[in-house]
């Protein structure tokens, strides 16, 4: 099956995972990454704390993406959306940050309707223009409506409270970020499980055989829209929490290719995939820069005269490689390893 939604029985159907043991691997994974403070500095905790938050907003483009099949580039827009949402919606409103966090989500998900309505008959390319005109769009709105976003200057952000106690600093931000993760990590394995998931998965795999088996591609492709768009709003509020500044800027179309890029490279369609596509691009800069590093300080000084132009070259070359060498993407890859170990030494 294309979908690889077979099963043999309901009660498989049903379950968030195929296998009891992957829920001792995540307990695992997360005593450890809970531990992570202890070890790491501030400078590894940001960047966790980035990839958490990030990850959030990969999640709902994956659902677009690769669960649904509509191809989108206007990932920055809903996240300058959900950023600028967060700092209004707290700083001139004085909504409680953790309330507006999901607030800003709303907001995007709404928006989406605006790109979502024209795009119902597009596909393809015409679609990923259209996404992409949204973004200018968003930007050039921000820019426009000085009164509510101050412009050009940027925004000053309030930071979360929680139980009275303000969160500033990089460890407590980290928490509350890996914290948000988990809870979209288990609200999309549950939307993956649902007669929606597999309804994006069929309109994906063959919209028109879809139709006939009475699915709404309207419906479904517009819910597929503001689910995605809700996800990124939410990221973008993070990004604001943990920056505490926010400018137009920031939100560059270049974030809208490095999020497709996650996407391609952790595996379309797959939720651990996008985990992992996340920490891949994310970590490539400073996994860059650690090797420029042993090779003298004529490489440091390139990297970082040339890092807009090397990271450009970075994410193509990395693209090239997986859409050439591994299609499925590192989730393609983990699962020939599960399939090697499982049949050695009979593997092949």
């Amino acid at each position: 099956m294309r979908t690889r939604t077979y099963k043999t029985a309901y009660a498989d159907l049903v379950a968030l995972t195929p296998h009891r043991s992957t829920w001792a691997w995540a307990g695992a994974g997360l005593v450890l990454l809970a531990c992570a403070p202890l070890a790491l500095g501030s400078h590894g905790l940001g960047i966790l704390s980035a990839i958490f938050v990030m990850a959030i907003g990969i999640l709902g483009l994956n659902l677009l993406t690769g669960v649904t099949g509509q191809i989108s580039l206007g990932h920055a827009g809903f996240l300058l959306i959900g950023a600028y949402a967060q700092a209004v919606l707290t700083t001139d409103y004085h909504l409680p940050a953790w309330l507006a966090i999901f607030a800003s989500g709303a907001v995007a998900a709404i928006a989406s309707l605006v790109v979502g309505v024209p795009s119902l008959r597009l596909k393809g390319l015409y679609l990923a223009i259209t996404t992409l005109a949204f973004t200018f769009i968003v930007r050039h709105l921000v820019l426009f409506a000085e009164n509510i976003t101050r412009g050009s200057e940027g925004m000053a952000v309030e930071p979360l409270v929680l139980a009275g106690y303000a969160v500033k600093s990089d460890r407590p931000f980290f928490y509350v970020a890996l914290a948000m993760l988990v809870l979209f990590v288990l609200l999309t394995l549950n939307l993956m499980r649902s007669r929606i998931g597999r309804a994006w998965l069929a309109v994906r795999d063959h919209d028109i055989a879809a139709r006939a088996m009475g699915i709404s591609l309207m419906h479904y492709k517009l819910l597929a829209f503001m689910v995605s768009a809700f996800y990124t709003g939410v990221a973008g509020a993070l990004v604001a929490l943990q920056t505490r500044y926010i400018n137009v800027d920031t939100f560059s179309i270049l974030i809208s290719i490095e999020a497709l890029a996650m996407v391609i490279v952790g595996g379309m369609g797959r939720v651990h995939g996008a985990l992992l596509g996340t920490a891949l691009i994310l970590l490539l800069p400073e996994l860059l820069n650690f090797v420029f590093s042993l090779a003298g300080d004529r490489f440091t000084t390139l990297m970082s005269d040339r890092i807009y132009e090397i990271k450009g070259l970075m994410y193509g070359v990395v693209i090239l490689l997986f859409l050439r060498l591994e299609p499925e993407g590192l989730a393609g890859i983990w699962r020939k390893v599960k399939r090697f170990w499982v049949h050695w030494p009979l593997s092949q």
